[in-house]
């Protein structure tokens, strides 16, 4: 690649800082710096449009071979693991040995290797032996026996990291003579049940949920454990979203000095506010909707030289009125980093008293916020924008069903309560976003559309049934008045030369759109790879499949393909809204990151003097880590408490037949989504039938080895339900469809690719990863 100045660092040069940086923590006994852009470009002083050369560089280092991508900052050599890693200890082998894992891998790429970590027989006095869930720095080297079967590597401990172990949470049952056993919720964290002394039982009971700590390991018989914590009886109604809360370590108790910080809180008052009381905000949120804090309007721009353009207020709830820097509640709201939400229950980032009272848009009520009003032109283009900090006073609550109806002309109670608004309010904020659609259009976002799971419960916490709710325009409205008014803030700060938080989506790595090719390939779609990889590319891809049975399913793979989203201090823009700049703003109730940007414009824009104080771009970066990395805790803990509370639901119902679709193949099996409730479960390989399958990479499928039948992703399959697993969220069926005879496409998606027969193995078949394994006879009565 051709450089245009003489100072950007060669491709040799790059290589050696990675290698050279890696080396420097290994014989430092560190755990291994986090390289990147980032930190490429500080190190060679690459600075603004000289970026793009970087980005661009690094592709092709990645494309060549010479680089691996392990999530957006962590840039090693392909092929095998640093010298040093951190690892957590995560079980024990057959043999007893200890197992380890990297904890920094990015499981999207793949399942992380395995490191059977050395200990000595005899340890001298202070040689470090880490346990079961904690976490370690240590020496890997390659298993030099490449036959053996096992870890892919070995390794010596230098030292435990101080980081807290891993919570074990589990179930307690009672012992007759006294103490107990625990049931692990998380088997892989202990490998088999714990046994409790009497004196360390605490106040559990029988079927209470507990937290435990470790005792010490004898060679022989299970580990002992002593309870830390009852968490509740497992029969209570929130038990399953308690489960999340301590395994991931959420907080969810807030400090004394917080809850005395929220309840001296006073109304801010119009002092140093514009006052935009008589103005018609509304908010639209879900009717279940607990806290409001963004308020839109919309009307025709007056402007002559704008005819057919609108003007858009987006006003935000003015949470940096009442959290102010390095108080308690700040203290308290870094910490949690956002809000988490479970079907049961809200870990709310901020206390009642500031989220559901002082900062919530009520109607009819005084509330002091942050707005921006946007001119927009007849393309739908933003033309101009301005901030203030005003006082406002919501016309309406409204939900989006009731904003939905209202605009459709539907007859009902709700809907006529909104209609009142219609011509005022409603009316023109449909028109506004019919011409900002324009312009949304012509950007092109990726399109995704996936079925969001909505639980409903019963009053005891249970699961009653699994909804998909219906996305309307009203969602796609406030969606898009959300996107303006926070592209709005980044380009403002931006301007003012104020540093912020960027809310930043990467491009996906070159691994990850190889092995998206490759599924591709097996529907007979093409994914046309270009210099300049842009979300239309996809979007192309998605309308082939639309409104066909692959819909779906191409869908989660498009999204799996795509790197995670983040907060960061350095912009390198947002491909999945293909924005070049973009920022949270709108959300400061319940995201830490939009709070930095609100105190970021009252410091760069003087609105008062509660704006951000003087921060490093270390500090930035440091609070951007921390918040994206509890943003990832909040979206596992949510995750896996639906996972549970779809189990619980579905274990009343072993033995019954489901629909699902193949939406994983592995070696050990077949991973299956279920059509009606969008639970995954599993098929384990040695259930599949009378043969041996194994396993075809390149085709993502399970094969028979002599009749040829094939279990392949994107099937639709009939299943039966033969186990549940609540607390672990786990799912087990036995297949009753056959598989197909031989390798193609599963819809009818244009041309069909020709037929593979077994036993005519092709290149792409001898050069796939295979692996056999031994079925169990197949049931007769099989459909």
């Amino acid at each position: 690649m051709d450089k245009t100045k003489t100072n950007l660092p060669t491709r040799d040069q790059i290589l050696a800082f990675i290698a050279r940086t890696s080396d420097e923590a290994a014989k430092a006994g560190h755990a291994p710096t986090k390289i990147g852009k980032r930190e490429i470009a500080r190190a060679f002083d690459i600075k603004g449009s000289d970026r793009i050369w970087l980005k661009a560089m690094l592709k092709d280092l990645e494309g060549a071979g010479d680089i691996e991508s392990r999530g957006r900052r962590s840039l090693v050599k392909p092929g095998h693991l640093p010298p040093v890693v951190a690892v957590e200890i995560v079980t024990r082998d057959a043999d007893g040995e200890l197992i380890a894992e990297p904890f920094e891998w990015d499981k999207s790429d793949g399942p992380p290797p395995r490191i059977a970590v050395h200990v000595p027989r005899r340890p001298k006095p202070g040689t470090p032996i880490p346990g079961i869930g904690e976490r370690a720095l240590i020496r890997t080297e390659p298993n030099r026996d490449p036959g053996k079967r096992g870890p892919a590597y070995t390794g010596r401990v230098i030292k435990i990291l101080p980081k807290a172990k891993t919570q074990i949470i589990g179930i307690f049952r009672s012992a007759p003579g006294g103490g107990g056993r625990i049931l692990p919720i998380d088997k892989k964290a202990v490998g088999r049940e714990l046994i409790v002394p009497e004196g360390a039982v605490q106040e559990a009971q029988d079927g209470d949920l507990v937290a435990v700590d470790l005792l010490g390991r004898g060679k022989f018989g299970p580990p002992g454990a002593a309870v830390k914590e009852r968490l509740g009886s497992i029969s209570s109604e929130k038990a399953i979203s308690l489960i999340a809360i301590h395994i991931h370590r959420i907080p969810n108790v807030f400090s004394p000095g917080a809850l005395a910080e929220a309840e001296k809180a006073r109304q801010a008052t119009l002092k140093g506010r514009e006052d935009w009381r008589k103005l018609p905000l509304v908010t639209i949120d879900p009717p279940d909707a607990k806290d409001h804090d963004d308020a839109v309007h919309a009307e025709p721009d007056t402007d002559p030289n704008n005819q057919g353009g609108f003007i858009i207020t987006v006003a935000i709830a003015d949470v940096a009125a009442y959290v102010t820097p390095h108080s308690a509640l700040d203290r308290e709201a870094l910490e949690r980093g956002n809000s988490v939400y479970f079907p049961d229950r809200v870990v709310p980032m901020l206390p009642e008293r500031i989220s559901n009272d002082l900062c919530s848009l009520r109607p009819n009520v005084d509330r002091p916020a942050l707005a921006v009003r946007m001119v927009i032109a007849p393309d739908g283009r933003k033309k101009s924008h301005t901030f203030h900090r005003i006082m406002m006073r919501s016309a309406a609550k409204l939900s989006y069903q009731q904003a939905q109806d209202a605009i459709d002309g539907v007859k009902n109670d709700a809907a006529d309560e909104a209609r009142l608004l219609f011509d005022s309010v409603l009316k023109p904020l449909w028109a506004a976003y019919a011409c900002v659609k324009k312009a949304r259009d012509h950007r092109g976002p990726l399109e995704l559309d996936l079925p969001e799971r909505k639980l409903q419960l019963r009053a005891d916490g249970t699961v009653e049934r699994v909804l998909t709710p219906e996305r309307l325009d009203a969602h796609r409205l406030i969606e898009e008045c959300m996107i303006l008014a926070n592209v709005a803030a980044a380009e403002t700060l931006e301007e003012k030369r104020q540093p912020l938080i960027y809310r930043a989506h990467d491009e996906p790595t070159l691994e990850k759109l190889n092995a998206l090719s490759e599924f591709l390939k097996s529907l007979d779609i093409r994914l046309a790879k270009g210099q300049v990889l842009r979300p239309a590319q996809f979007n192309g891809i998605l309308a082939q499949v639309k409104d066909t049975e692959n819909e779906n399913l191409v869908n989660e793979v498009v999204l799996r393909s795509q790197a995670q989203a983040e907060y960061t201090s350095q912009n390198y823009g947002h491909f999945g809204l293909n924005l070049r700049r973009y920022a949270h703003f709108t959300s400061p109730i319940r995201r830490y990151a939009d709070l930095i940007v609100h105190r970021a414009l009252i410091r760069a824009l003087h609105l008062g003097d509660d704006g951000l104080r003087d921060m490093t771009p270390q500090e930035l970066d440091e609070i951007a880590e921390k918040i994206s990395a509890a943003e990832r805790r909040a979206m596992i803990a949510e995750r896996e408490t639906t996972d549970r509370l779809i189990a619980a639901f579905l274990s009343e119902k072993i033995g019954a037949t489901f629909e699902g679709r193949i939406s994983g193949v592995t070696r050990a099996g077949l991973f299956v989504k279920l059509s009606e409730t969008g639970a995954d479960g599993f098929v384990p390989a040695a259930t599949l039938g009378r043969d041996y399958y194994r396993y075809e990479e390149s085709a993502h499928a399970l094969v028979s080895t002599s009749t040829g039948e094939a279990y392949q992703l994107g099937d639709m399959v009939d299943v039966k339900l033969v186990e549940a697993a609540p607390f672990a969220g786990a799912l087990r069926f036995e297949m009753l469809s056959h598989g197909q005879t031989g390798l193609g496409v599963s819809s009818g998606l244009g041309k069909k690719r020709k037929l593979r027969r077994l036993g005519k193995e092709t290149k792409t078949a001898r050069t796939a990863k295979t692996r056999t394994t031994k079925a169990r006879p197949r049931k007769k009565g099989r459909s």
